[in-house]
């Protein structure tokens, strides 16, 4: 247990140590200010734009901006983040195997599993800071500017898109426990991502797939509800738990 410890807080001073802890609270803060902000200043770009569109034949009317385009913006944006955080964290893994920094570690007695699970929790405490902080400057700026109560279940959007990266983030335990290099990680994960987008093109499957829960734009326009996501949430749940229990063991196996 005592060995557990140590090695969580190596993996936190590591991740602050090469700025990747830095790297990505910036991207989402940055993301977070640029929602609201877009948002705003959508109407001057618009207004810039009125004589070209005029030219062509296209009459832009009053342009209103509420809450909803700063949200609208989130659900687009945190995608994007979201990649960053994969690209990231695809090499925590494979970077220790490939450099060898694992065996020294093991033969004190340190067991595989501890640092499965070590770096797994120091991944998602990174996805879910970052995620909170985008999110609550983002509810901040809108409510300031306009007033969010226009926009419906917006904690439960955020929290959507949480669950989802922490699969993703599963994805990448995964493939780490027999993938040879960062690259194959990434593109596992990445196919993981593309299949469920192939198999959501088939309508009535669509509610059950975990890429159901970055659907917010339905769920901030009242179109979908929060019990419609309720079997994406359970089966991106179980998928998470199945992909981390399916891990351990083979890692346990790898040959270092």
């Amino acid at each position: 247990m005592r060995g557990s410890i140590a090695f969580f807080k190596k993996e936190v001073r590591e991740l602050i140590r090469t700025k990747r802890l830095m790297i990505i609270l910036l991207t989402f803060l940055l993301i977070g200010i640029l929602n609201p902000a877009t948002a705003k200043l959508t109407p001057k770009i618009m207004e810039l734009m009125a004589d070209e569109y005029k030219s062509m034949g296209i009459t832009i009317g009053e342009v209103k901006i509420t809450a909803l385009v700063s949200w609208t913006q989130f659900a687009k944006n945190i995608s994007t983040a979201l990649i960053l955080a994969v690209i990231i964290f695809s090499g925590t893994y494979t970077g220790e195997y490939t450099r060898g920094t694992l065996i020294p570690l093991l033969t004190k007695g340190l067991s595989r599993s501890a640092v499965v699970l070590s770096k797994l929790m120091v991944m998602i405490l990174s996805w879910s800071a970052g995620l909170w902080l985008c999110w609550g400057v983002t509810y901040f700026y809108s409510e300031y500017y306009w007033d969010n109560s226009v926009v419906s279940e917006i904690a439960f959007a955020g929290f959507g898109w949480w669950l989802f990266g922490v699969l993703m983030i599963c994805c990448i335990v995964f493939f780490s426990s027999f993938a040879g290099s960062t690259i194959q990680v990434m593109l596992g994960t990445g196919g993981v991502y593309f299949a469920m987008s192939l198999v959501g093109i088939y309508g009535k499957a669509k509610k059950y797939l975990p890429t159901r829960l970055c659907d917010s734009v339905s769920l901030y326009k009242g179109e979908l509800k929060v019990p419609d996501y309720r079997t994406a949430v359970i089966i991106t749940a179980v998928a998470s738990l199945a992909m981390i229990a399916a891990a351990l063991p083979l890692t346990n196996r790898r040959q270092l």
